[in-house]
């Protein structure tokens, strides 16, 4: 019989940038990556953001049983409970972040695999994030899209990225997508590339 217990995990988060520009971005790295290399693909905001990359919960060896290091935010195993932890993480973190500086602007990334955590974590309602930006990734198949467009506002525009080449996505596939993000209500945002963060599409778009 399967059983569960609450045990206590501690977490750990990179930040780089300007605290003191009012402006925070949180962006959720995908399957295989670590906080640490994905947070250096936004270095061109350090100037005028604070960047912040946490890392997912599930930590593994991408090669066999040593060398190279990822981490994930879940598997098809107790999928229920990796979402709910990862809801509480997030959203420790928010909390202690704005409880140690002021913003005015908090986007919320999630690229790949990191961007169901973010779309299930902004669709909870309770928190301060602004904006919502999912880049490569489709949207998750559990969230109620009845509700959704009480979390969007005239004033607030939430974004979805992805690249002409994208090995995950045949070219059907991107159209799908677009045009389903589209009827969410997001724009929608091309670029010439891959399954990777674009730098000059990611400043255009914040």
């Amino acid at each position: 019989m399967e059983q569960f217990i609450r045990i206590q995990k501690t977490a750990r988060y990179f930040s780089e940038g300007n605290p003191d520009s009012g402006k925070l971005l949180i962006a959720l790295h995908g399957y295989g990556q670590l906080p640490q290399f994905f947070i250096r693909k936004f270095s061109t905001l350090y100037r005028d953001w604070h960047v912040v990359a946490p890392e997912g919960l599930h930590r593994f060896y991408i090669n066999g049983n040593s060398g190279r290091v990822g981490a994930s935010w879940m598997t098809k195993e107790s999928r229920e409970s990796d979402i709910e932890d990862n809801l509480g993480w997030i959203g420790q973190l928010v909390e202690h972040l704005t409880e140690e500086q002021a913003y005015n602007e908090i986007v919320l990334l999630g690229f790949s695999q990191g961007a169901a955590t973010a779309a299930r974590y902004f669709y909870t309602g309770n928190h301060v994030i602004n904006r919502l930006i999912i880049w490569a990734s489709v949207f998750p198949p559990d969230i109620d899209k009845s509700h959704l467009f009480s979390r969007h506002s005239d004033s607030t525009e939430h974004t979805f990225v992805l690249g002409t080449h994208d090995q995950f996505f045949t070219e059907t596939q991107q159209q799908e997508a677009h045009s389903f993000f589209r009827n969410l209500g997001f724009k929608t945002v091309s670029f010439e590339g891959n399954h990777d963060i674009d730098e000059k599409t990611l400043e255009d778009i914040l």
